[in-house]
């Protein structure tokens, strides 16, 4: 039977109310979030549209339902178009039988034990990293957020695509920062999306990032570069490999576009949400000294001053909470948004067909409900018998990697990539926010610290 939005009405905004959050939306899409929920509740309904309507869910169990239980009948929302103009159709964008497809070929890649094999590359990347900090004077101002950003698309390319993009890290991070800028504001122009529409907000990516080429440049070099190479082709060794060597039952390859489309993906979400990750957890450390020294001890007690490898982590406790908590403070995917193809009861919220659903893990994971003092930092609650166990919170209370079978297929890679890291650093610097509180998150594609981060460099 057809759920009927007139049997349990959903409250929320209309007319110049729904306007003026529309108009927020555009430039605070976080802050207009956190309005709706402050003024109506756990589920919110917005009209977006004729006959249109946009759902606002916070609570696990709404996340549960869309992102897992009933899944299949919620699809990528009509907001990742301009995302998919700007990286193409990969995981991240793609539906059906492609995604399908494109993730049981990926999948092998990122299982949990052989992601270990890309620690060396970590900690190496991130050895580098501290031994340029060790050559400037003590107090220097670093811009964290773009040494991060620089930091994970140099691990991504060595683990991921054998390749060195150091050369490229600039250029690359100019055009994603102005991609997420237009994919936020291109959401909301009325757009017929097609040929015409990509060019247009491609073009205009790159005129905000000041870049001569779009991330198709370094992705259309690097699959040439490795086309090229000598070695024949069959022996998988990184995920570039993968791609190229794949034959599906029929025996077909993927086409050079699809290719494509799944390096820049992994190029922009493989770096960008650990960047973020690390950047956060550097400022919290920073605003919460006794989290930092109690994370210094741990690093001093198990590694003894040796540099922290794939099998130091589950001996990382602390180290692993401080990492969960940003996540749950400051998730990067901080909202998940979906169309529902078909009338649905989203726990206890009729859904009507057509509707776009947005599930945002910055609410869930500050849901007072499920999460003692929401707004607080604090890693004890990831320990065994805190809030954040997963032996005891709610499967859905914590999210930063989505849910059901969309889940994030990196997942395990940046668990290890963050801790690694952030062990690293920690062991030979403190970095100091240069503001008393935290920096403002700015929500676009993914949650940032800021526009910029800046921190000052101590020798410990």
């Amino acid at each position: 039977m057809a759920i009927r939005v007139a049997d349990r009405a959903v409250p929320g905004p209309g007319g110049g109310e729904a306007a003026r959050l529309l108009a927020t939306m555009v430039s605070d899409p976080l802050a207009a979030y956190v309005q709706l929920t402050a003024r109506y509740g756990d589920a919110v309904r917005v009209p977006f549209a004729p006959r249109r309507w946009s759902f606002l869910l916070s609570r696990p169990e709404h996340a549960e339902h869309v992102l897992a239980v009933n899944q299949d009948n919620y699809v990528k929302a009509f907001t990742y178009r301009p995302l998919r103009a700007l990286v193409g159709d990969g995981l991240l964008t793609s539906e059906g039988d492609m995604w399908r497809r494109h993730r049981r070929l990926i999948q092998p890649v990122f299982s949990r034990r052989d992601v270990t094999g890309f620690g060396p590359q970590m900690t190496a990347a991130a050895q580098r990293l501290v031994e340029r900090w060790a050559a400037l004077a003590d107090g220097s101002l670093v811009n964290v957020a773009r040494e991060m950003g620089a930091l994970t698309l140099e691990i991504v390319g060595m683990a991921l695509f054998s390749t060195d993009l150091t050369g490229d890290a600039d250029q690359m991070g100019r055009a994603m920062s102005a991609g997420q800028r237009v994919a936020v504001l291109a959401t909301f122009l009325p757009l017929t999306w097609g040929p015409a529409s990509t060019r247009m907000v491609k073009a205009a990516a790159r005129r905000l990032g000041r870049t001569a080429e779009s991330i198709e440049g370094p992705v259309g070099r690097l699959i040439a570069a490795r086309r090229q190479a000598t070695e024949p082709a069959g022996a998988a060794h990184d995920l570039l490999d993968v791609l190229l060597c794949a034959r599906d039952e029929q025996g077909t390859a993927l086409t050079d576009a699809e290719i494509a489309d799944e390096v820049a993906t992994f190029m922009l979400a493989g770096h960008e949400t650990s960047a973020n990750t690390l950047a956060w957890s550097l400022a919290l450390l920073s605003a919460y000294p006794a989290a930092r020294e109690r994370l210094e001890d741990e690093l001093e007690a198990v590694l003894g001053g040796r540099a922290p490898d794939a099998a130091d982590v589950a001996a990382l406790p602390w180290a692993r909470a401080v990492v969960a908590e940003a996540l749950r403070l400051y998730p990067p995917a901080w909202t998940i948004e979906r169309d529902a193809l078909a009338d649905d009861d989203v726990a206890g919220t009729p859904v009507p067909a057509g509707s776009m659903v947005a599930i945002p893990p910055y609410l869930v994971h500050r849901h007072p409900g499920f999460w003692p003092d929401p707004a607080g930092f604090d890693p004890r609650r990831f320990l065994p018998g805190g809030s954040g166990d997963a032996a005891t919170r709610h499967r859905y209370a914590f999210i930063p990697f989505g849910g059901g079978k969309r889940a994030c297929v990196g997942s395990s890679f940046a668990e290890l990539e963050t801790v690694l890291v952030l062990a690293t650093i920690a062991q030979r610097f403190r970095l100091e926010l240069t503001a008393r509180g935290m920096p403002a998150p700015v929500a676009q594609v993914t949650l940032r610290p800021g526009r910029t981060l800046p921190m000052h460099l101590r020798r410990r």
